[in-house]
């Protein structure tokens, strides 16, 4: 069986991820190519897609999120994605379980004795007023009802796992800030959810393994289950087994892959790029060691936003007042220093508009 190195599974990722170089793609088709984008920070997304798609415009996704192609939801490990209005519909069923399992597994005691069908009922009923309802709106109505588990943990469960909720624009929009405001799902693209395959089978399963490795691949199915957050995901990957090559890693691991899927020479020169927070190229694996050393790993999960530089996570950044300031993880050589200011620069210039007499860069000393 072939082995991959660690340089080849980075190569393969960035190509992947559309982060070898930038391409020529819609966005709406590079969101599902993605397999959505975290989403939490409602900014983020805007600069994940700047460092993939070539001449990326603001106003496109603008314009995606108000005429309802894509949407902001809680989906993959409970956290808000931003995926098309496709994907919402058909694998929000089968992360039910999941994001239910997830916030009884932070308000455990609060919903003692609370009839979580009888709950989701009450729930589905607020939504149906057709009036747009934050999360502590929802809490309170449902807590006149059950008021011992108390309105944050009644408002959550209901608006993350309950029932089907998508977050309203003006939230997500190009520099602008405003609060989570909630729509059930159904209303809000006038069609419901898909209902779970009712043979037992696992179509959806299926579907997210197969886009999971074409955005991601090669990977264990550890990679896959910590991605997405999903249980009972072995009998989908045996479902599909046949269709599938496998390699091993320099760990013996084995990783599974699609047959045709791009696999570029380890060798591929890996051009600087900036991550927004939360990106799914470092938290979408179980094993991030392709991406980012294992000293630096706990970084992922802080919201620091990464620099890439030679394909591997080696500073972080910030962006105040039109600068934007990298902090290196490493030494950086001439060049390397050159090319990261130079991408800074340019993402500088995105976030003022293209304003460059508003904006520059600044690079720290890095640590020896």
């Amino acid at each position: 069986m072939t082995v991959l190195s660690t340089r080849a599974l980075n190569r393969t990722t960035l190509a992947r991820q559309l982060l070898l170089e930038r391409v020529e793609l819609p966005v709406l088709d590079a969101v599902a190519h993605l397999c959505g984008m975290q989403a939490q920070e409602p900014q983020e997304p805007f600069v994940g897609l700047w460092s993939r798609l070539h001449a990326f415009d603001p106003a496109t996704l603008d314009h995606l999120l108000t005429g309802r192609p894509v949407v902001r939801t809680h989906l993959m490990r409970r956290t808000v994605h931003l995926v098309t209005a496709r994907d919402a519909v058909e694998w929000r069923a089968r992360h039910e379980l999941m994001l239910r399992q997830r916030v009884l597994g932070v308000y455990r005691h609060e919903f003692d004795g609370v009839d979580l069908e009888e709950l989701a009922a009450a729930a589905r009923v607020v939504f149906a007023e057709d009036e747009p309802r934050t999360m502590p709106e929802v809490g309170r109505i449902l807590a006149a009802r059950w008021p011992a588990a108390g309105p944050r943990a009644l408002g959550e469960m209901a608006v993350v796992a309950l029932v089907p909720t998508v977050q309203l624009p003006p939230r997500g929009l190009w520099r602008t800030k405003a609060g989570a405001r909630t729509a059930s799902l159904a209303s809000w693209l006038g069609r419901e959810i898909d209902p779970p395959a009712p043979d037992g089978t696992d179509p959806v399963g299926e579907t997210l393994v197969m886009r999971y490795l074409a955005a991601f691949g090669p990977a264990t199915a550890a990679d896959v289950r910590a991605w997405c957050g999903l249980a009972g995901l072995p009998g989908a990957v045996a479902a599909i087994r046949e269709k599938l090559v496998t390699f091993r890693d320099e760990r013996g691991r084995q990783l599974l892959d699609l047959p045709d899927a791009p696999r570029p020479d380890p060798d591929t020169p890996a051009p600087v790029r900036f991550l927004p927070a939360f990106d799914n190229a470092v938290l979408g694996y179980h094993d991030r060691g392709r991406i980012i050393d294992d000293a630096h790993r706990g970084l992922s999960v802080t919201g620091a936003r990464f620099v890439l530089v030679d394909g591997r996570v080696a500073g972080t950044w910030t962006a105040t007042k039109g600068t934007v300031t990298v902090t290196p993880l490493r030494p950086f050589t001439r060049a390397e220093h050159t090319a990261v200011a130079e991408q800074g620069r340019e993402l500088a210039s995105f976030f003022s508009g293209n304003d460059n007499s508003a904006c520059g860069v600044m690079v720290a000393t890095a640590p020896h």
